[in-house]
Order: C-alpha cells, then sequence, then structure tokens
C-alpha cells in the first residue's frame, strides 16, 4: 500500500486504531477520524517515530453531511488523492423493539448506518476520478441472520450490508471496489468491561479484523467486490 492514502472513521478506536497501525506499516499514509484530541495523540503514541509523519487526525463528526464533506475535501487537498475508505466507526445498543425508543433508534441508525452513507457518498467522486478506489464497511457478523433482542443495531448493520452489495453493483467495473468486514465479538477492553462474565473463546481481536480489511484494501482483493467477509 506504498503511497496509498486511507481514510479511517473511528479511528482512534479499538479496530480503527489495529486498521491504522497496519496501513501505516504496509507504507500508506493513515488519515483517522477523532472527536477528542487525547485520543489521536493516544494513537500517535503507540505508532513507530518513523511512520508518525504519515498519520493524520481529522476532527469530525461523520453523522453530519457538512462536516463529512468538508473532512473528504481536507484530504484530497492535502494529499491529492482518496484511495481508500474504511468505515470503522459505530456503537452497540440492546433493546427489543418495544423496549427501544425514537432516541435510541435515531443513534443506532445515525452512528452506524447514516455514517457509512455520507462517508462512501463523500469519498466516491474523488476514487471515480482516479478510475480506482477501495470502500470497505464495517458491518456483524451477529446480524446474519437477524437475532432478536437488539433490533435497532440489527437494522443499522443490515442497512450497511445492504448499502455495501448495492453500491458494488453501482460501481462495478470503475474500478472501484466495496465491500463488508462482518466481526464476531471481538475482544476489546470495552466489550471485556460490558460482557465481564462472557465466554471469550470465540472472540476475535482487532487486529485479526484489520488485517481482512486491509486485504480488501489491497492489491490482491482488485477482483473482490460487494463480499461480506465474515472474521
Amino acid at each position: 500500500m506504498q503511497g496509498r492514502v486511507v481514510l479511517i472513521t473511528g479511528g482512534t478506536g479499538a479496530l480503527g486504531s489495529a486498521v491504522a497501525q497496519g496501513a501505516l506499516e504496509a507504507g500508506a499514509t493513515a488519515v483517522v477520524t477523532y472527536r477528542d484530541a487525547r485520543d489521536i495523540d493516544a494513537l500517535k503514541g503507540r505508532v513507530p517515530a518513523a511512520a508518525r509523519d504519515r498519520l493524520h487526525g481529522a476532527q469530525a463528526d461523520v453523522t453530519d453531511g457538512v462536516s463529512v464533506g468538508r473532512l473528504v475535501t481536507e484530504v484530497t487537498a492535502r494529499h491529492g488523492r482518496l484511495d481508500v475508505l474504511v468505515n470503522a466507526v459505530g456503537g452497540f445498543a440492546g433493546g427489543d423493539l418495544l423496549g427501544t425508543d425514537e432516541r435510541g433508534w435515531d443513534g443506532m441508525l445515525s452512528l452506524n448506518l447514516r455514517s457509512v452513507y455520507l462517508c462512501c457518498r463523500a469519498a466516491l467522486p474523488a476514487m471515480l476520478g482516479a478510475g480506482r478506489g477501495r470502500i470497505i464497511n464495517v458491518a456483524s457478523r451477529s446480524v446474519v441472520p437477524p437475532t432478536g433482542g437488539f433490533i435497532a443495531y440489527t437494522v443499522a448493520k443490515s442497512g450497511v450490508i445492504a448499502l455495501t452489495q448495492a453500491l458494488a453493483q453501482e460501481v462495478r467495473g470503475r474500478g472501484i471496489t466495496v465491500n463488508a468486514v462482518l466481526p464476531s465479538t471481538m475482544d476489546t477492553e470495552a466489550n471485556r468491561r460490558a460482557m465481564p462474565g462472557s465466554d471469550r473463546k470465540g472472540w476475535v481481536t482487532p487486529e485479526s479484523v484489520a488485517r481482512a480489511i486491509l486485504f480488501l484494501a489491497s492489491d490482491d482483493a482488485a477482483d473482490v467486490t460487494g463480499t461480506l467477509l465474515a472474521v
């Protein structure tokens, strides 16, 4: 990925950080979104000194169209290109239909689905202009097939899957691939705190999911599009 520019939403989270570090190791420039400057400072502290000049933070609200438009404009103006978009931002909330109010419903769809829609729509013109690009969206293995108990999250992540497959068809043959990674429960500090008594035997590491994302971003996956890669 030498010389490529990779934009990672949610880039200071557990998965986003792993993707950013992997992209940097592969020779790419990584632009990660953040809301708190302390998070980007912490990420820079975990990156080898030789790669820090290729790591850039961008403060953005990826659920807001104006903010996302400004983000992509800044990336392309600074770097002259945008090769890879990784939509890693997201969040989880439980609750069945009767236990999910409108605020909770809207919040899950905004964070998990609207953000993907906005970022794909903003990034696509630069990729179409270049005649190449990679878009990788993060959905969830737990929504295939849909199960009960976290209905807003399920609908949002199912929407990410549908958007991925539809967009892959829209840009087929134009040098752009669109794929989704479907992680099972990831072994993160946040998940360990939220589920302290859970059996973690089947959990996957953020680094494992990041490797799948980076494969889909690579030239080796040039003919892979519309795929749902479960990890």
